[in-house]
């Protein structure tokens, strides 16, 4: 069963049409990963979906039926905005923000306790929002969409404001909430995260959907036309541009985009005649260049 499916949903504002078309199911239990450039319309399909704008044509169903406000209490949401109240004390409003998903007063402040503990975050519970770095909001924003367990949680921009380390740890609780069984769609420009995390995509750019399916389904689409190389000597094996149709060249060592239909032993024997080959690597195309690419061509 698929925890939300859209079809065709379309919405504009004024002569403006911010999502055009756009179609896609998410199953439940699955992690999956809504990507476009900033004012592709990634968060008015998010909008939509949760009932806070309606779609000017198209259907959304949500659990298995059109949406209803009753849905809400079973959605966690975290949106690229912050919310929340800058004078409140964290532990007084995780535990009003908890009742207004129908959790009784100490059950709230219980799940709140346990949130923060795991998030690193306890010893500021008596503070107030304003008091609190970007990051640590983002994460009492996060524990806000998790706190009434929902069976079906949006994020936008989850990573937003996040030092590495407390990237991992959001990312570690997304997976745990995966394996539970939970549904998950997070907005994000992290290329990084969606290639760890999601089982499927949808990228849309102006509006439209312009590439979607299994992540690997769509990383195969590329093949492996992409070479790393780590050498010592000359580069000019890069100039060859029967080979070598880009390169993002960190010194003596270097990813290239091979022509297409370039053969890689060819580039294989032009490195070693001019350098000293330490590693020499067919990869796919990772996912950013997907995304660049993809979206260079339907700009284009």
């Amino acid at each position: 069963m698929n925890t939300i499916e859209l079809n065709k949903v379309r919405k504009t504002y004024d002569s403006f049409v911010a999502v055009n078309e756009v179609s896609f199911n998410i199953g439940e239990g699955a992690v999956f990963g809504l990507l476009g450039p900033n004012g592709a319309g990634k968060t008015s399909t998010i909008r939509m979906m949760i009932g806070i704008t309606q779609p000017d044509s198209g259907t959304i169903n949500i659990f298995g039926k059109p949406f209803e406000r009753a849905s809400l209490q079973r959605i966690g949401y975290l949106p690229e905005e912050r919310g929340l109240y800058k004078k409140m004390k964290i532990i007084d409003q995780l535990v009003f923000l908890g009742e207004l998903h129908g959790m009784q007063s100490g059950d709230a402040r219980k799940k709140a306790q346990e949130w923060c503990e795991r998030l690193e975050i306890a010893e500021k519970l008596g503070s107030k929002v304003e008091e609190l770095s970007k990051g640590m909001q983002q994460k009492i924003q996060f524990i806000a969409a998790l706190l009434h367990d929902p069976d079906f949680v949006i994020m936008d921009e989850p990573f937003y404001g996040l030092d590495p380390v407390n990237a991992g740890l959001l990312k570690d609780v997304m997976l745990d909430l995966k394996k539970r069984g939970k549904t998950i769609l997070f907005s994000t420009h992290r290329m990084d995260q969606v290639e760890k995390l999601c089982d499927s995509i949808c990228l849309i750019n102006k509006g439209l959907p312009v590439l979607q399916g299994e992540l690997k389904e769509v990383k195969a689409r590329y093949g492996k036309s992409n070479v790393q190389i780590q050498y010592e000597g000359s580069g000019d094996f890069l100039q060859n541009k029967a080979l070598v149709g880009f390169a993002n060249d960190y010194g003596n060592y270097v990813e290239v985009r091979m022509t297409p239909g370039a053969d890689p032993q060819e580039l294989l024997h032009a490195v070693a005649s001019q350098a000293r080959i330490l590693r020499f690597e067919m990869m796919e195309p990772s996912l950013e260049e997907i995304f660049i690419e993809t979206v260079g061509k339907t700009d284009a």
